[in-house]
């Protein structure tokens, strides 16, 4: 881990409520892997107190991008930075996507709910270099929680789309989607998720039934980002055994056959 208080803003993008930052940092940048994360200070002044979590959405060279959506007072004021600008940040940190082994001819899956499609950018490109076939499906409530779909596309990853109102693309949940699909023609041999819970409970009951292994990148409110304060625990199952884990340390990514959901019967 390593702290670099003056990383400098240099592009900036809106959509609305979401945003992307490119920061230069070279340390961070070049220790950087897919499914990490950064600490951010998004005030100078004591209120809020705490950094903010967000997922690294690529690196390119000395810089990383972070794409999130402006939802609280710390990423309402992150929202309201500008180029130039220097932040504080911590990073990089946590266990990101396990890109071991031969990839070669992978056939991988990668779900974004919202904006939990943030890192799957970098793993996508990751998984590429390492000769996988990748397909991502990315879905939101409406037209407007897309707002990725077309970088994905520039980059070679033309999206599968869904929205709750129909809005843009299938009608109905992302995971609905990805279901729809493996049934008709798609056999992944891989999949790959970041999103809400719920999203992600069902992207792991697919891979169940589908007999294949699935990695989820859980989202948690976090206090320090590096295992000290346990506010970011979930449930994990780990040499047979449930426990309380720290998503932060140990994750923010698990085999999906080790998460436990609440209600989970099996």
């Amino acid at each position: 881990m390593h702290k670099d208080p003056s990383a400098s803003i240099t592009h900036k993008e809106s959509w609305g409520t979401y945003h992307m930052l490119t920061l230069n940092t070279p340390e961070i940048a070049t220790l950087a892997a897919p499914g990490q994360f950064i600490m951010v200070r998004t005030s100078l002044l004591h209120q809020p107190l705490l950094r903010r979590p967000f997922s690294i959405h690529a690196v390119s060279g000395t810089e990383l991008i972070i794409f999130f959506q402006s939802v609280g007072v710390g990423t309402r004021l992150l929202s309201l930075t500008n180029r130039g600008q220097a932040l504080d940040i911590l990073g990089p940190l946590g266990r990101g996507f396990d890109l071991s082994g031969d990839l070669k001819g992978l056939q991988a899956a990668l779900v974004g709910g919202g904006r939990g499609i943030a890192p799957l950018f970098f793993l996508a490109n990751e998984l590429r270099k390492m000769g996988a076939d990748v397909r991502i499906f990315y879905g939101g409530n409406s037209e407007e929680d897309l707002v990725l779909r077309e970088r994905f596309a520039s980059a070679g990853f033309a999206p599968d789309c869904s929205t709750e109102d129909g809005s843009y693309g299938y009608h109905g949940l992302v995971t609905d989607l990805v279901i729809k699909d493996t049934r008709e023609a798609y056999a992944p041999d891989r999949l790959y998720a970041c999103g809400p819970d719920g999203m992600l409970q069902a992207v792991g009951e697919l891979a169940h039934g589908l007999s294949i292994p699935a990695e989820l990148s859980l989202e948690s409110i976090m206090g320090c980002g590096f295992g000290a304060c346990w506010g970011c625990v979930h449930k994990i199952r780990k040499d047979g055994e449930e426990a309380w884990r720290k998503i932060c340390e140990e994750g923010p990514v698990f085999l999906a056959e080790d998460v436990v959901w609440r209600g989970e019967d099996r």
